[in-house]
């Protein structure tokens, strides 16, 4: 027996998979395995070395790079001479590149700032200062340090690095993901996500191993990051197994069902050429009209603001979840060292978990329960994790919820979102799909704070009123995600009639 033949074995007695579809599942798991495990844990370091006070400073500015840069990336998908695969290889190259220009500049940055604070700390730093500087620690020096402490080319270097990491791995995660939903069908997602998904687990837990075990190696890992996103790369190349439908045709039965937005439909069909990306026209199309693409996409379709609102309601009431596990354990365990031990066992039992509900349940889960229960999973978790920490806001029931909301989110919830955008054309996946994932994600996010110091300092810092105040929220995302999965479900149906 081959070792191609091992592979297919071992890969069918896992998931249900044809024969021909194992080469792009094994490089769509292999292609979110590096791009996961790429994360440069430098970023953090940066972050941390310029002063805890500066990073809602450095989340902000995220948000705003995040705002520009998600519908300029869709630029790459509009190009006439390069085929959506290639446009993913070109992604993940650019961004290995960026991260060798990352190498060079933080270690110059580095060599530049060591020779001035060695002059500064010679010519103006006592002898008493130098000891009391050494007694203080490295954690309080990353309270109290910050601009002022640093040149500007240091500062440029981790600022550029925080927000390019943290725009690196949205982009091309979704664009990823948008790769494999364009050749894969409702069908085939319904079977093949959980395994596709796996990888980016797998990539996850790998990566924090590896990140503590080789700490020593400092600014050298972004060498390491920079050759893990040029295997993403390669392995995006496998991602090629085309499916027969149409792109233009799946839009078509989208709005022939709904008879929603008449007049921006029949511009569609009048009009093909302005959307579409097969179209001559499009060479002339002017840049800016197809950097505004995405969002265009998502204002004339009711079911993709449908998505959008989900996926915003999942953003916000996350991260209201995010701040009370952290308001809770910071009032229940008075020890750092205690919280960070508590952080890695629930984090670790998590990954586990999910990998293995991943493995084993998702592709039967979404076979046989089907979307419409896939995501309304989360909103329904969610809603009775809050009630329990309403009731009893300790750090047990943070663990458990914890576990509980993560599994089901990226063993059931996460895999049927990424079915929704099964039923949508191929200029949406690729274009709505990343301004969905990359926008709506971090203004979820920024939502979420604002309510939540809002509502922390409103009611007087009590974390079970604060529970109990986000439960209509709860309501509205599960409202939302039924309908969004009926609707899923009879546009999957009426794909799959116009096929066969």
């Amino acid at each position: 027996m081959t070792l191609q033949s091992r592979v297919e074995a071992i890969v069918s007695s896992i998931v249900t998979v044809h024969p021909r579809e194992i080469p792009a599942l094994l490089h769509s798991s292999l292609c979110f395995f590096f791009c996961v495990l790429c994360h440069p844990p430098l970023r953090d370091e940066g972050a941390i070395s310029l002063g805890l006070g500066n990073l809602p400073g450095l989340f902000a500015g995220s948000l705003l790079l995040t705002l520009v840069a998600a519908p300029v990336s869709t630029i790459i998908f509009s190009l006439p001479n390069v085929s959506k695969g290639r446009a993913l290889v070109l992604i993940h190259r650019f961004f290995s590149v960026s991260l060798l220009l990352f190498f060079v500049s933080w270690h110059a940055s580095s060599a530049e700032h060591s020779g001035s604070s060695s002059m500064v700390s010679m010519s103006h730093t006592s002898p008493f200062e130098e000891d009391r500087n050494f007694d203080t620690g490295d954690s309080e020096h990353a309270h109290s340090s910050g601009w002022g402490n640093h040149g500007w080319f240091f500062i440029s270097v981790r600022v550029s690095l925080f927000l390019w990491v943290a725009l690196l791995n949205l982009i091309t995660i979704s664009s990823t993901w948008a790769r494999v939903i364009d050749i894969m069908d409702n069908e085939s997602g319904s079977r093949l996500f959980g395994f596709v998904g796996a990888g980016a687990t797998l990539g996850q837990l790998f990566g924090s191993l590896f990140a503590a075990g080789m700490a020593w190696l400092g600014p050298f890992l972004l060498l390491f990051s920079a050759f893990l996103m040029e295997l993403a790369a390669q392995s995006a190349k496998g991602i090629c197994h085309e499916l027969d439908h149409d792109s233009e045709e799946l839009s078509l039965i989208r709005y022939a069902a709904s008879g929603e937005h008449v007049g921006v439909d029949e511009h569609r069909t009048t009009v093909p050429e302005v959307s579409s990306p097969k179209s001559p026209t499009s060479v002339v199309k002017p840049q800016m009209c197809v950097i505004l693409d995405g969002l265009y996409l998502i204002m004339s379709s009711a079911y993709l603001r449908y998505v959008s609102v989900f996926l915003w309601l999942s953003a916000v009431v996350s991260s209201f979840f995010y701040f009370q596990k952290v308001t809770i354990i910071a009032s229940t365990i008075s020890s750092s060292l205690g919280r960070r031990r508590l952080f890695a066992e629930i984090n670790s039992l998590i990954a586990v978990f999910i990998l293995v509900g991943q493995l084993a349940l998702t592709g039967r889960i979404l076979t046989f329960a089907g979307i419409t229960t896939a995501i309304c999973a989360a909103p329904i978790v969610a809603f009775s994790n809050l009630i329990a920490l309403a009731i009893w806001p300790t750090w047990i029931a943070i663990a458990v919820s914890e576990i509980l909301r993560k599994v089901v989110t990226y063993v059931v919830t996460r895999p049927g979102r990424e079915l929704l955008f099964t039923v949508v054309s191929q200029e949406e996946k690729y274009k709505a799909k990343i301004c969905i994932d990359v926008i709506v994600q971090r203004l979820g996010d920024a939502t979420a704070a604002g309510m939540y110091k809002l509502l922390f300092g409103t009611l007087n810092e009590n974390t079970s009123v604060i529970s109990l105040a986000t439960l209509p929220l709860c309501v509205i995302w599960l409202a939302v995600a039924f309908h969004l999965g009926r609707r899923q479900a009879h546009l999957a149906k009426l794909q799959s009639a116009s096929i066969t």
